[in-house]
C-alpha cells in the first residue's frame, strides 16, 4: 500500500508532545482560504519551478534530478509504510528522552485514512507515541479505527455556521460535529483546535459557538493557532491567487481577549499547541 506523502519534517516541538515528526499526507478535500500549505491540498504530485532559485540554463527538461540549483523541485511523493517508519525510526532516542513520538498531518489524514491505520498500527507496535492533525473530514468509521492506535487527537474548529462552513471551505460541520462527538463518547484523547483567522473564525459569534460546542463535550483544553503569512510565497509558486495577503496579523490584545472569553468559560487554553 502507498500513500502520497508531502513531506517529513523532523525534530518539531509542536502537534504533539516532546520532540516529534510530523508526517504530512498530500491531498485535502477543504479549501480553507487561509491554508498556509497550499502544496499539500492537491491529491496528485506537482512539479514545480521555483524562480528565484532559476539560473535559465539551456538544458532545462523540467526535470528534479538534473536542475543544478533545486529550482525545480516536486511537492508530493508515493510512499510505503515501511518507507515512512525507516525514516521516523531515525529519531527513536528522541521520542523517548523527551516523550516525543510521531503526528500524523496534512493534507487531511482521514483522505488516506487506510494507509494511515497501517501505519499507526506500526508505530504503534515499536511503542511510539502517535498523534494525528485532522478536520475531521472525513470517513467516522476509518477515524473510529485509526483513534485505536492513537495517543492523541489534535481536531481543528474553524467556522461553526452550516452554511458558512460549506460556502467557503466545502465541510460539512454536521459531519465534523459528530466525528469530534463520535471519538469524545469513546473516550479518546481529543484537543479542539481553532485557527485565528481575521474575517473568518474570529468573530464574536463563531467564538461563541466553539466555546458552547466544545463545552457541551466536557472537554476542558483547547489550542488558539493564530493567524500568520509563512505560506503566501507558496502560493506564487504554485501560481495560485492568494485571498488573504492583505490580511493584517492581529495584534496580541486581540488575541488575549478570545483567549481570555475562553478561559472565562473553564477552557484551559494553549497557543500555538
Amino acid at each position: 500500500m502507498l500513500a502520497l506523502i508531502l513531506n517529513i519534517q523532523r525534530y518539531s516541538l509542536h502537534d504533539g508532545s516532546g520532540i516529534r515528526t510530523i508526517v504530512f499526507f498530500k491531498g485535502c478535500p477543504l479549501k480553507c482560504p487561509w491554508c498556509c500549505n497550499p502544496e499539500a491540498i492537491s491529491f496528485d504530485p506537482q512539479k514545480v519551478k521555483i524562480a528565484s532559485k532559476c539560473i535559465h540554463c539551456d538544458h532545462c527538461a523540467f526535470d528534479v534530478d538534473e536542475c543544478p540549483t533545486g529550482a525545480i523541485t516536486e511537492f508530493g511523493k508515493y510512499m510505503s509504510v515501511e518507507e515512512v517508519v525507516r525514516v521516523v525510526q531515525k529519531d527513536m532516542v528522541f521520542y523517548r528522552t523527551s516523550s516525543g513520538g510521531v503526528t500524523l498531518s496534512g493534507g487531511e489524514v482521514l483522505s488516506q485514512s487506510l494507509f494511515a491505520k497501517e501505519l499507526l498500527m506500526k508505530l504503534k507496535s515499536l511503542g511510539i507515541n502517535t498523534a494525528i492533525e485532522t478536520s475531521g473530514q472525513g470517513d467516522t468509521q476509518n477515524l473510529v479505527e485509526m483513534s485505536d492506535y492513537l495517543d492523541l487527537i489534535l481536531f481543528d474548529l474553524k467556522i461553526m455556521d452550516k452554511t458558512k462552513s460549506k460556502l467557503i471551505l466545502g465541510a460539512d460541520i454536521d459531519l465534523i460535529k459528530n466525528n469530534i462527538k463520535t471519538l469524545v463518547s469513546l473516550h479518546k484523547r481529543v484537543i479542539p483546535r481553532v485557527p485565528l483567522i481575521p474575517g473568518y473564525t474570529m468573530d464574536a459569534s463563531n467564538i461563541k459557538d466553539i466555546i458552547i460546542f466544545v463545552k457541551s463535550l466536557n472537554l476542558t483544553e483547547i489550542h488558539l493557532l493564530p493567524f500568520h503569512q509563512y505560506g503566501s510565497n507558496k502560493y506564487k509558486v504554485l501560481n495560485k491567487d492568494y485571498k488573504l495577503i492583505d490580511i493584517e496579523i492581529s495584534t496580541p490584545e486581540v488575541i488575549e481577549k478570545i483567549a481570555s472569553e475562553m478561559k472565562k468559560n473553564g477552557l484551559k487554553v494553549i497557543l500555538n499547541g
